[in-house]
């Protein structure tokens, strides 16, 4: 879907929640505890956030499809793959490569 082509792609980090998701809150927190100021865009609050919803589920091929990752632009994924990174190291090495974090 195009809405979330433009919108994953407006801030270095965009990430797709519901206001009621805690794995959407953890990985909001875990960003903004990193010093990243990332967009958060909640589907259940947006009027085409049905439509997200599905192109997102398509997008990761899973339901529920939130929290939605996007770095520099491209698909993460979700929790477990976001924490995964983190533990690994990975994360904060695509998060200076998209310019979200410089330290």
């Amino acid at each position: 879907m195009e809405r979330v082509t433009k919108l994953s792609s407006e801030k270095a980090v965009v990430i797709f929640t519901t206001s009621n998701c805690p794995m959407s809150h953890s990985v909001t927190s875990l960003f903004s505890s990193l010093g990243v100021g990332a967009a958060v865009h909640e589907l259940d609050k947006d009027p085409r956030g049905r439509d997200m919803e599905r192109d997102l589920a398509r997008r990761l091929g899973r339901t529920p499809p939130v929290p939605a990752v996007f770095i520099g632009g491209k698909l993460v994924g979700s929790t477990d793959r976001v924490m995964s990174l983190h533990l690994s190291g990975k994360l904060v090495v695509m998060l200076k490569a998209a310019g979200a974090m410089w330290l």
